[in-house]
């Protein structure tokens, strides 16, 4: 149950940073309050995720998860570039990830 949790609090980290970029310096009303909702849902499921799991570990998949996911949401949604070099670098951060999963004994 808490790598779900820190799953979800991973997902919620792209969601707030994509409200972040949205709420223009928090500027505008609605993207900011969703910055914050979803940024406060995620810490709060990183901490109770933080019960089970190793502070190292959690930290850096939910970091990673949140990297990877706001590089392919930047992508997709807002058309960033693409190159060999960043999706290259986007791999070895989800290939770190794994090794954290498979060595954690949580």
């Amino acid at each position: 149950m808490s790598w779900f949790l820190l799953l979800i609090a991973g997902l919620l980290e792209v969601a707030w940073a994509a409200g972040l970029k949205s709420s223009d310096g928090f500027t505008r009303l609605w993207p900011s309050v969703f910055t914050i909702v979803t940024a406060l849902g995620s810490f709060g499921l990183l901490a109770m995720a933080m019960r089970q799991l190793p502070l190292g570990t959690a930290y850096a998949v939910w970091t990673g998860i949140g990297a990877v996911g706001a590089f392919l949401f930047g992508i997709v949604a807002m058309g960033e570039t693409v190159s060999v070099a960043r999706i290259a670098s986007a791999a070895l951060i989800v290939l770190g990830l794994v090794g954290l999963k498979l060595s954690s004994s949580a």
